[in-house]
């Protein structure tokens, strides 16, 4: 048995299970009824997922609908922020009227794609207000939507960038029908066929022949948006074979969208991983992120754990592009590529990057929080840049929120409302050279000690840096409010009072130490010569011009 057989064998078939289901409510104010056995949980192998459950199952299940809704009827945060968003959001409304095309075309004369762009965030938008809250309207207006366009739609052309519009706005329709697929005025057979017809064609070709190039020529989000959208509408039309196609193209495709292609190089040292596209520029580098967490959550949901691929490999990428995007340095290594058309390969045009770009630096789309989800949410791995990129963008907002050009469209969004992980437990500072003692306060001084009790004070919240976005600070558990600052040099646990002097005072740069493999020293904000440390038991900021003060300034985050 295939490797892929076996992880598909872990999840019940999705068609077996429904077979079989008994229906339950999905919210108890009226929202539809569908089969609903909740996928989560934490995963105990390497790539362990949970049991497929039932539809919907591309980038949310019933049970994660049900929960999400749960936190908004709480308000509770950061949920109700990406809530409010939602709510906000000028294609949220149930008056939206749609404007179907029979041919649409992207790039070239006569683009008019738009009109699809807009109606796809319509109807996605619109069908999660109905499911999260019951609201009859929202449900008619996105079913209005997605029936026009089956009805009306032909084809899809013009230059090159066809492929991206059968790419992202076949994963994004996909996923706008799997919302509402048990709705009774939903023509689910004929949004089907549209989907098999014209999309899915499209993708399968971009994929096979690569527009007439050579194999390097496009970036991995060509691909990704492909793949995205063959397993979404694999998922949506009950289409194994397609899920398996768009799985197995992940893993050992031969473009750029395949995970060893999109990610080339690994820098294991330092929990990262170089982004095929970050010698590009950051837009496209962040939208390459979001089309990845996008396929691994929705092949997650099918009982496929492609996160933990090569072992978390695309973490260590998000982690570098969130890392590079707040500001901070990340290593590069030369990154060669072909273009061209295929008839002249192997003649076709050689290029280099050697060097991270700087264009688009602290680009912002709504991806962050769905990595964040996952890989501290569900797995309690540690995601230290990534968690400070979703907090620093947070709430993330959909399409429309980041742009009127379709690279606001890109990602359908919202993803801190349907993904954002609960606050992460508190952490502890253990030291590098005397590993029974841990960072503490007592009596508001910075200190190092063993066997610490009232154990809270040797507890922390990592926060996004006072002072820099791309920097951490340390907040007490027990004495919310106060956090870890220096004063003379020396470490004291002070209560915050909004002052940039105190802002800065309590920043450190997170930095990869010198000695031990896993453990980081910090680095002042305003002093950056100097670093965290101990000595003689007391915490100060020091430079680090010895052995034994590198040494002193190791910690592990635990």
């Amino acid at each position: 048995m295939s490797r892929n057989d076996l992880e598909r064998s872990r999840a019940l078939s999705r068609r077996t299970f429904l077979g079989g289901a008994a229906a339950v409510p999905l919210l108890a104010w009226g929202a539809p009824t569908v089969a609903s056995l909740a996928a989560g949980g934490t995963a105990t192998a390497a790539e362990a997922a949970p049991l497929v459950a039932s539809h919907p199952s591309a980038l949310h299940t019933a049970g994660e609908l049900s929960t999400a809704a749960g936190r908004v009827s709480a308000r509770s945060q950061p949920w109700i922020g990406g809530w409010d968003r939602l709510v906000a959001n000028g294609r949220s409304q149930s008056t939206w009227t749609p404007r179907p095309l029979q041919d649409v075309i992207r790039g070239g004369d006569g683009s008019n794609y738009p009109q699809m762009m807009y109606d796809i965030h319509a109807a996605y938008q619109n069908a999660l207000r109905w499911r999260l809250t019951g609201s009859a309207a929202h449900g008619d207006t996105a079913v209005n939507i997605l029936n026009a366009w089956s009805g009306t739609l032909r084809s899809i052309g013009g230059n090159a960038d066809r492929f991206l519009a059968s790419g992202i706005y076949g994963y994004e329709f996909a996923n706008a029908g799997e919302l509402v697929r048990d709705h009774p005025r939903f023509n689910r057979t004929r949004f089907r066929d549209m989907l098999l017809g014209i999309f899915h064609p499209m993708c399968e070709h971009f994929l096979n022949n690569h527009n007439g190039a050579v194999i390097t020529n496009y970036w991995a989000n060509w691909d990704l948006c492909n793949m995205a959208a063959i397993l979404a509408i694999g998922i949506f039309a009950d289409r194994d074979d397609l899920v398996d196609r768009a799985v197995g193209y992940f893993r050992t495709g031969a473009g750029n969208g395949s995970i060893d292609h999109a990610i080339p190089y690994v820098y294991d040292d330092l929990g990262l991983a170089q982004w095929q596209e970050a010698g590009r520029d950051q837009g496209h580098t962040v939208m390459g992120i979001g089309m990845m967490a996008t396929f691994c959550e929705m092949a997650w949901h099918q009982g496929i754990d492609l996160y933990a691929h090569g072992g978390n490999r695309f973490l260590k990428a998000a982690e570098y592009v969130a890392r590079y995007n707040l500001g901070l340095e990340v290593p590069f290594t030369d990154y060669t590529w072909q273009s061209g058309p295929s008839s002249t390969a192997p003649h076709a045009g050689w290029q280099t990057h050697t060097e991270v770009s700087s264009a688009g630096r602290g680009h912002v789309r709504p991806v962050w929080d769905t990595v964040l989800g996952h890989y501290e949410g569900r797995r309690g791995l540690s995601a230290p840049w990534v968690r400070q990129m979703a907090e620093s963008v947070r709430p993330e907002g959909g399409g429309g929120d980041y742009g009127s050009t379709s690279g606001g469209y890109d990602q359908l969004g919202f993803t801190t409302l349907m993904f954002a992980p609960a606050q992460r437990a508190a952490v502890r500072l253990q030291s590098y050279n005397f590993p029974d003692r841990y960072v503490r306060h007592a009596s508001y001084v910075g200190r190092l000690d063993a066997n610490v009790s009232p154990a809270e004070d040797a507890q922390f919240h990592i926060r996004r840096g006072l002072a820099s976005p791309g920097s951490v600070s340390f907040e007490s558990v027990n004495l919310p409010g106060y956090f870890l600052r220096h004063w003379d040099y020396a470490i004291r646990l002070e209560q915050y009072d909004n002052t940039a002097t105190f802002r800065g005072d309590a920043t450190f740069a997170q930095q990869t130490s010198t000695v031990g493999s896993g453990y980081a020293r910090f680095r002042s904000h305003n002093f950056p010569d100097r670093y965290l440390r101990h000595q003689n038991n007391l915490l100060r900021i020091d430079p680090l011009d010895s052995d034994l003060a590198n040494q002193d300034a190791a910690f592990r985050i635990l």
